[in-house]
């Protein structure tokens, strides 16, 4: 194909370069040229017609085509005709040449293809010459003649690629017009101007196709857009070109009021309008819309949009700057270009949402300082002010934040000359420290930024910026976001390289010492003393780091060490030659360091091991290389006993650590006697081979005679396997060692071939073993788990029926098992003894333990699953011998099918989705082998597999062992591997006979046998649309797929419906993208009507035939019920289409016709279907027309006098009117005087059938969504119009309301039950219109309710929750505005005095929810209004009534627990605050709430009640925390204490509830000084570590050194939790119960807290008295933790020698409690004078010398 195209190519090339053939009709046509010239054009034409060509090579033959007839055809003036007659298909055969004749019949006769005429169009603009209008009247003909060909193309062509070609061919179209335009006639100019025809279809194209999927042809809409402008501009007269008066030309001005009037979320609206920015500049779009700055920020928290709107900006701020600087006469222009962009986006930076203002300084920013660098000093200077008055939080930045966002960007693009003018002049350095430990996370991000990124790549990085690195890094590196875990590595690498860079300008200016004047920026001082500052950070970093892997370290502290690691590695590389580096990781990695990261491997997580391995692999030899042969072989065996463990997790260990051995020169000398005793060959193969080579296939065959032996014993009992050595742990090493070898070009040919050949029947060996349970019908229950002692019994009965080497009719068909008393279990081949509660197995070392039908299931699809990878990787790497003899091939032809029929079977009759998943994997790698294999038969295989498979499909035999269930297993998977292998720039045959097939099978029939080929056909289509890598090939099936499912959903078969409706949940997903928004219509995944039938144009005529047909029957007055289920997806699509701007000029594919189905599936029977009918009629109506078109529907209703209606009519009509008018009211006219008024219409209309809301209705259903129409309109139209009342009053409508709430059920009483259809939905909306009846009655009268016919106190009496909730929803709301405090939300007088209400209300509510409301008030409440009242009212002193609310704290466990305890501890710190007496009355509860406190912060309980708790440490802190001994400090402590749990909490927002408490305590009076970060928001990383010296500043505040360290150091040495039993009990959950999975907490590091407690406490001790400390108590603590350091050292005795491998939970937890019991010893040290170490050693020690000291 590719030399075809070539060919074609040249010849073009040839002809153009050629002048003399121009002239070439005047030789005889006999000549070999012209005879040449005539073959060749015959080739291109044919090629042109021939659809299985390649698109290019058609392309490039219409243009050769064209290119020949310009070059042949005489005379040249009549070459406009024939082209035109050509495209037309309207060629005079009399009236041509004979030569052009034989050469061209094809293209001369009615039925040239669409594709053949596409091409032909775009050869004409792009070989004729359209320059200055060379070709005349007949070329401008050919001009229009081209572009209505292509307007009918557009409507055809479906094919992405010929979409793609069309698009460009339009723009080349413009293009060329342009150039005509330049001088064309009068006529012309009339036909192309921006009023005409050809204009409005070339905008409805735009219009159209601006929102494709494919990019670039979306571009090809702009460019078209943009020319369209151009030719606007060179039809009209030359007078009227001056852009001021563009902006009046009525093209021009319509074009620009029509895409101003668009939604924000259509991206072609911002292309557009930057291009019509370009055409008439931007004052005029200013002018029209002046906040359009704003509005366009507004929306960049979209992703899909940022892009679009940052480049409009950027040309509308550009331009707007030009336009500024010309008119003004000084630079007094710059304040009014300031205040229109750049205050918008410091309002964004302060205020707006976390995506907002990330994609606003990611895409603005970065534009707005490169166009205008000074406005940067303007916002530092307004940021700078606002930083002091709002820090933010951990939800927003604040002004600090949106500060160091700026300055970031400033350095990043060079906007700062250098650091040290950041530091100096714009922002203090207390700030730079702030931000790095911000409680927001992007905070942080934009400040190391600031630090780490620099425009110049050798910037010298200062002193300062170094320490700031080293204290960011000790505190961020456990971060839960991974974005910010990326963020972090990547800013860091960054920071590395300008070390690196600036190392060696630093390196040359040594070396040139003459050179470094005192002047040079660079050299501020000596080189040598810079680069020994670099040498000295770089060691400390990796210091940190290697400390932060400590024993217990979370993931992702783990992932963020290594990953650093990993770059400094990458970034500072082992230096050869002369090469100079100032840094070498080697150097600081001792013995210590290697086995800490040898330990990463014991990690459950992959990637931690995968980081730990890839840095070790990156150390030199000299440093990565074990010599001890004794611990080489002990790393070995644990890794071989770690390959063969029951959990999942160790054999990945064991794969890393194999492959870790493998690199080791020592190893094949250090396993040679260990090898001989498994009676494994190792022959070293050939000297030269690689030492990795050799070792991988020692290692291999070491693994496969293990596998061996263990397939046998799984063929005589599958359970044995499973208890004791499942077999995929061997067969993932195996892999994992083949992935690392490059097996292309191996060395040891002869050595491989008989292993390759011995894991390919080991494989399928295997595969046999456990296929019978992953084919059997129930794989996962298959094993029953039953406790007595039949079920025992029958349960190895079941077993000993699914042995493999038993036929596998128990799957096919049920056997009558018989029932028995008693068997005998030696028939078993497994030796499995008997049991009473569930099959026991002795395991490997002789311990019993059950064998659960969940372990059976893994073992067996995990191994099918490495089996299926294997061979996956057999295939993709080993190099394939086309010929069987070739003697150098690892695998032969034969080899290759097998594996292929292997996958096949498994793939095609496997049910665990596990299993199949996978083996998609591996076969998908097989099939892009086969693609590019050079063997023909190999090639043909994919085809013959496919064909087979539809085959066996299309039959449905009832003995097929395909599985109709479980949406096909595996056969949806198979033949996408089969599919997306297939070559993408092909023609995609395969693809295409397949999607034939399945659709032909998908479409519904009357053959009861075509059921089970349907329901497969189904859920193969629906992987094939779900399939990204099929791309837009799939496309074109998109219409006939949505047609199979909407039609299958009428099947009167379970399974065939249930499939259809996956399938078409798959195509609303393919056809409108992914939803990203809450909303269940979100905007982005929406489509204008046009673009949607232009796409699919026979889903139009398709879904107007539905619609109709079910219109009818629901419309029809016959009584039967029809529930048309199609109904539901029909209105689910049309719901996501909206009136295109264009709709209307192109009524072919106008949305009109479908609203009046629409309007009349209103009628249906079924409630759902009323309600989708109401949702989808919104986007088809416009929002001018929702008035007009809601009065008609309003009028259709019933008057109360009619006799006969239907309530599903007027339901249905009623939801119809509602949307609309919910719609109208979120419009963006929502203030305007046409809104007021056209509303004010229809409540006019609303008033003449009020008696629906009226007791005359005597459906609920029909009155609550009259109701709600009701509620609607007080909310929209309750506002006074300019001189005038409130158009509610104006028309008597709050009157009409009175009316009806004071007839209604509220006022006389409900004589109906919760039976009554309807009655809560009823109560809902009574009870809101009720209350906003009351709010209106108290703003209008000016008192309480002088003129309401209800009150609060009559709906909160109410006895229906329904009614009560509300009420106490709207009460909530009001109160909670007015607790916050602000101005404008000041309680209104009519809830004043209302406590005693509440009172009351708290004692005899008895429903959950109204209850919680009600303390939820209470605690929004002041307590001196309403705490005095409660003798009175509810006969309880304030005393009583505060047990009564920490009894309920006690008592319950949710959300009203959280609550009780809010207002339990609002009313204590409001005892607190009153008099002493008040004070002392309730010291007796103190204890008692304290100890509710501690008891509701546990990490097992709800989110919310740790909240609770954080909440109220925070509120209570200046009275328990901070102040003096009010608790006593035992209370006191433990108060603290759950502060430090809470801060260790895994939950994000529970931490950063306790920084603020955190933050509360070091901003009092007397902690102010405790730390440098007071008034600051900081993270729950350091608010760790500023706790605990806030509590140290304390107790020596306090005075209670003495009492209070003995506290602090057993917190230390973990006293309370026996550390033993929770070993033995850890040990036992790990041995016995596999999948039992319980509560962990990722986040926490225990060892953190004790390195800060620490670090705290020693500091206490240098500054303080510490005398006076506790001597018992203090030789209690040296004791305990003597006797607990005894205890470690025998228990690390007892453990195995690679310990941290095969015992790692019991291993680290061992490593844990040493640190913390050395950590209190050498604090105990420190107090007796002894010589304590400095630093808490957070990194492998050696545990017995330290204990035995």
């Amino acid at each position: 194909m590719n030399d075809l195209l070539v060919g074609i190519r040249v010849s073009v090339m040839l002809v153009q370069k050629a002048q003399g053939l121009q002239r070439i009709h005047l030789k005889i046509s006999s000549s070999p040229t012209w005879q040449s010239m005539c073959e060749l054009l015959s080739i291109f034409t044919k090629f042109l017609n021939d659809d299985d060509l390649l698109r290019t090579i058609q392309s490039t033959s219409g243009l050769a085509v064209i290119l020949f007839i310009k070059a042949m055809f005489h005379p040249p003036e009549k070459i406009p005709d024939l082209v035109s007659s050509l495209l037309l298909r309207s060629v005079d055969c009399a009236s041509i040449p004979e030569w052009f004749l034989n050469s061209c019949r094809s293209l001369c006769c009615a039925d040239v293809s669409e594709s053949a005429l596409l091409f032909l169009c775009q050869g004409t603009l792009t070989m004729l010459d359209w320059q200055n209008g060379r070709m005349g009247p007949s070329g401008e003909a050919l001009l229009l003649d081209t572009v209505h060909v292509l307007f009918t193309l557009s409507s055809q062509i479906k094919d992405s690629t010929l979409e793609m070609f069309l698009s460009r061919t339009l723009a080349s179209w413009t293009n060329s017009v342009m150039f005509v335009l330049e001088s064309s006639s009068l006529s012309l100019k009339d036909s192309l101007n921006g009023n005409s025809s050809i204009v409005r279809r070339l905008l409805e194209y735009v219009y159209t196709h601006w929102e494709h999927p494919l990019d670039a042809l979306r571009h090809q809409t702009k460019i078209i857009f943009r020319n369209i402008l151009q030719m606007h501009l060179l039809t009209v007269k030359e007078s009227e070109l001056e852009k001021s008066d563009l902006a009046a030309d009525r093209f021009i001005s319509e074009l620009t009021e029509s895409l101003l009037q668009l939604e924000w979320h259509i991206k072609g609206k911002y292309i557009c309008l930057g291009c019509l920015v370009d055409c008439v500049g931007v004052k005029h779009i200013l002018a029209l819309a002046k906040t359009i700055p704003l509005q366009i920020l507004d929306v960049m928290g979209d992703q899909s949009l940022v892009p679009y709107a940052s480049d409009l900006l950027e040309t509308m701020f550009k331009n707007h700057k030009s336009h500024l600087k010309s008119q003004a006469v000084n630079s007094t222009w710059i304040d009014e270009w300031h205040e229109t962009w750049v205050s918008p986006l410091l309002y964004i930076l302060c205020e707006g949402n976390l995506d907002q203002k990330s994609y606003v300084i990611d895409y603005y920013l970065p534009k707005l300082l490169n166009c205008n660098p000074e406005s940067l000093r303007y916002m530092v200077k307004i940021l700078q002010i606002s930083t002091d008055a709002k820090t933010g939080s951990y939800d927003s930045r604040g002004a600090l934040g949106a500060l160091m966002a700026c300055l970031r960007t400033a350095r990043a693009h060079g906007h700062l000359q250098s650091a040290t003018d950041t530091w100096r002049n714009l922002v203090s350095g207390a700030k730079i420290k702030q931000g790095l430990i911000h409680q927001h996370c992007q905070v942080r991000i934009d400040t190391l930024g600031l630090l780490c990124e620099s425009n110049r790549s050798t910037e010298i990085v200062s002193t300062e910026e170094m320490q700031w690195i080293q204290f960011f890094i000790t505190y961020n590196l456990n971060s839960q976001s991974p974005g910010m875990r990326q963020q972090i590595c990547s800013l860091l690498k960054k920071l590395f390289c300008r070390i690196q860079e600036s190392s060696q300008v630093l390196y040359k200016l040594e070396q040139n010492k003459s050179k470094c004047e005192s002047g040079n920026e660079l050299t501020e001082q000596h080189p040598s003393v810079s680069l020994q500052q670099y040498k000295n950070f770089m060691s400390s970093i990796c210091s940190i780091l290697f400390e932060a892997l400590f024993p217990g370290s979370s993931y992702p502290t783990r992932f963020s060490a290594l990953t650093i690691l990993n770059s400094i590695a990458e970034v500072f590389p082992v230096s050869e030659g002369q090469a100079q580096t100032v840094y070498q990781l080697s150097l600081d990695i001792d013995d210590a360091r290697f086995q800490t990261l040898m330990e990463c491997f014991t990690s459950t997580f992959e990637t931690v091991k995968n980081l730990a391995f890839d840095l070790l692999m990156k150390l030199p030899k000299t440093v990565a290389q074990v010599q001890d042969s004794e611990k080489l072989q002990g790393l070995f065996q644990a890794a071989l006993a770690l390959s063969t463990s029951t959990k999942p997790y160790d054999c990945v260990t064991a794969s890393y650590l194999l492959n870790f051995l493998i690199c080791q020169d020592a190893l094949a000398s250090s396993l040679s006697t260990y090898l001989k005793t498994q009676h494994i060959a190792c022959g070293h193969g050939d000297k030269s081979a690689a030492v990795v080579e050799s070792n991988t296939l020692m290692v291999i065959k070491c693994l496969l005679g293990n596998l061996e032996e263990e397939v046998s014993q799984a063929e005589k009992s599958l359970l044995q396997a499973a208890a004791s050595f499942p077999m995929y742990g061997r067969v993932h090493c195996i892999t994992r060692a083949l992935q690392k070898l490059s097996l292309n070009s191996l060395q040891l040919v002869t050595g491989w071939r008989p292993v390759v050949e011995q894991l390919l029947l080991m494989s399928y060996r295997l595969s046999a073993v456990v296929s019978p349970v992953i084919q059997s019908s129930s794989p996962e229950g298959l094993i029953p788990m039953d406790t007595d002692s039949e079920s025992a019994g029958r349960l190895q009965m079941i077993l000993n029926e699914i042995q493999p080497r038993d036929t596998n009719d128990y799957f096919n068909q049920a056997k009558i098992l018989k029932e028995c008393d008693s068997f005998d279990l030696e028939d078993l081949n497994a030796s499995v003894p008997n049991s009473d509660s569930s099959a026991e197995i002795k395991g490997k070392e002789g311990k019993t333990c059950d064998v659960t039908a969940q372990m059976v299931l893994v073992c067996c699809w995990r191994s099918m699953k490495e089996v299926s990878l294997l061979l996956g990787t057999l295939c993709q790497l080993l190099p394939m011998q086309p010929v069987p003899e070739t003697p150098d091939g690892l695998l032969t032809v034969e080899q290759v099918k097998e594996i292929g029929e292997h996958f096949k079977q498994h793939l095609l009759q496997s049910r665990h989705r596990g299993a199949f998943e996978l083996a998609y994997t591996g076969f998908v790698k097989l099939t892009e082998i086969l693609n590019r294999c050079p063997n023909v038969s190999l090639q043909k295989l994919p085809e013959q597999w496919l064909r087979n498979v539809l085959e066996e499909i299309k039959c449905s035999d009832p003995s097929s062992k395909l599985c109709a269930t479980r949406r096909s297993a595996g056969i949806p998977f198979y033949i996408q591997a089969l599919l997306a292998s297939e070559p993408k720039k092909g023609k995609m045959d395969l693809l295409k006979i397949t999607m034939k097939e399945l659709i032909s099978l998908a479409w519904p029939t009357d053959d009861s046998q075509s059921t089970v080929p349907q329901v497969h056909a189904l859920n193969i289509l629906r992987a094939l649309y779900r399939d990204t890598r099929l791309g837009e090939n799939i496309i074109p099936y998109v219409a006939d797929g949505a047609k199979a499912a909407i039609l299958g959903f009428t099947s009167p078969v379970w399974a065939v419906r249930n499939s259809s409706t996956l399938l078409f949940s798959t195509l609303i997903t393919r056809i409108f993208g992914v939803k990203r928004g809450k909303d269940e219509l979100y905007k982005n995944n929406t489509m204008t009507g046009s673009e949607f039938f232009s796409r699919f144009p026979e889903l139009y005529p398709f879904l107007l035939k539905q619609l109709e047909a079910v219109a009818n029957t629901v419309d029809s007055d016959i009584g039967e019920l029809n529930r048309h289920p199609s109904m539901f997806l029909l209105l689910l699509v049309l719901g996501r289409l909206y009136p295109s701007p264009m709709d209307g000029t192109s009524s072919a594919l106008s949305m009109a016709p479908f609203i009046p189905f629409i309007m009349r599936c209103g009628s249906s029977p079924v409630y759902r279907s009323r309600e989708m009918a109401a949702r989808a009629l919104v986007p088809f109506v416009t929002i001018d027309e929702i008035p007009d078109t809601v009065q008609t529907l309003l009028a259709k209703l019933p008057n109360c006098t009619d006799q006969c209606f239907r309530q599903n009519h007027i339901h249905g009509t009623l939801l119809q009117v509602f949307h609309l008018l919910q719609a109208f009211a979120d419009s963006k006219y929502r203030m305007n005087t046409y809104f007021q008024q056209e509303l004010a219409d229809v409540a006019v209309c609303t008033k003449a059938k009020l008696w629906l809301a009226k007791r005359q209705n005597p459906c609920l259903v029909t009155r609550a969504v009259y109701i709600d129409i009701l509620f609607l309109l007080t909310r929209c139209l309750d506002k006074p119009t300019k001189g005038n009342q409130p158009v509610l009053e104006h028309l008597g409508l709050w009157e009409e309301i009175r009316k009806i709430i004071s007839g209604s059920e509220l006022i006389t009483g409900f004589p109906y039950t919760f039976t009554v259809p309807g009655l809560p939905q009823y109560l809902q909306s009574l009870t809101k219109l009720a209350v906003a009846a009351v709010w209106a009655a108290a703003v209008q009268a000016g008192e309480p309710t002088r003129d309401c016919s209800i009150s609060f106190s009559q709906l909160l009496e109410s006895p229906f929750p329904e009614v009560r909730l509300l009420t106490l929803e709207a009460l909530l709301q009001r109160f909670s505005a007015a607790a916050s405090g602000l101005k404008e939300k000041e309680l209104p007088p009519l809830l004043w005095n209302m406590g005693g209400t509440f009172l009351m209300l708290a004692m005899k509510e008895n429903h959950p929810e109204c209850f919680c409301k009600i303390l939820k008030i209470l605690h929004c409440m002041d307590p001196s209004e309403w705490l005095p009242q409660t003798e009175g009212c509810i006969r309880l002193t304030p005393k009583e009534f505060l047990n009564w609310t920490m009894d309920i704290a006690s008592s319950e466990r949710s959300e009203i627990q959280s609550v009780a305890l809010r207002l339990a501890s609002k009313v204590i710190v409001h005892h607190l605050r009153m008099s002493d007496e008040t004070r002392d009355a309730i010291a007796p509860k103190l204890k008692q709430w304290v100890q509710l406190v501690v008891s509701s912060c546990g990490d097992h309980l709800p989110t919310e009640s740790r909240l609770a708790v954080a909440e109220v440490l925070t509120s209570t802190t200046p009275f328990f925390l901070t102040n003096h001994l009010i608790l006593g400090l035992q209370d006191t402590l433990a108060l603290w204490r759950c502060v430090l749990i809470l801060l260790q909490s895994e939950e994000q927002a529970v931490r950063d509830a306790a920084t603020e408490t955190v933050t509360t305590a070091m901003s009092q009076e007397n902690t102010c000084q405790s730390t440098e970060f007071a008034f600051c928001q900081v993270d729950a990383s350091i608010a760790l570590d500023l706790a605990l010296a806030v509590l140290c500043d304390l107790l020596q505040q306090w005075d209670q050194l003495a009492p209070g360290v003995p506290v602090l150091l057993g917190w230390l040495l973990g006293e309370g939790d026996d550390f033993m039993v929770h070993v033995e009990s850890e040990q036992q959950v790990e041995e016995d119960y596999l999948f039992e999975k319980v509560e962990v907490n990722f986040w926490a590091e225990t060892l953190i807290f004790v390195k800060y407690l620490y670090k705290n406490l020693k500091s206490l001790f240098s500054k303080s008295n510490w005398c006076l400390l506790s001597f018992e108590r203090l030789c209690h603590l040296q004791r305990t933790a003597s006797e607990q350091c005894h205890l470690l050292t025998q228990l690390f005795k007892e453990l195995p020698p690679t310990a941290e491998f095969s015992k790692t939970v019991e291993f680290t937890r061992l490593r844990i409690q040493e640190e913390r019991t050395l950590a209190c010893l050498r604090l105990l040290a420190f107090l007796e004078g002894k010589d304590g170490k400095d630093t808490l050693v957070l990194s492998a020690s050696d545990a017995a010398a330290e204990a035995n000291q």
